[in-house]
């Protein structure tokens, strides 16, 4: 999970309250105050976020970012999908 400030109120990292809402052992959560992330994956218009990508498992970025097997958004409305993506591994 990569946190990155978008919005007038994200004024510093999330707080360990925000951190806990992702309980997966399996998860990595990064504060990317540069959006260094979002310029790596192609943004143009403005900042890249609100985006879901699953990448198969061993899968290594290099120079950037690699092609997921699932990507979309908002993640709000494709949650179920990305349950389906991610089961299949």
């Amino acid at each position: 999970m990569i946190w990155e400030p978008v919005l007038p109120t994200d004024l510093g990292a999330p707080s360990t309250m925000t951190l806990k809402r992702i309980a997966d052992s399996r998860a990595s959560q990064y504060w990317d105050k540069e959006h260094l992330l979002s310029k790596a994956m192609g943004e143009k218009d403005g900042v890249i976020w609100d985006y879901v990508a699953v990448y198969e498992p061993g899968t290594l970025w290099d120079k950037a970012p690699p092609e997921p097997t699932y990507a979309d958004a908002p993640v709000l409305h494709v949650i179920e999908e990305t349950r389906q993506a991610i089961q299949k591994f």
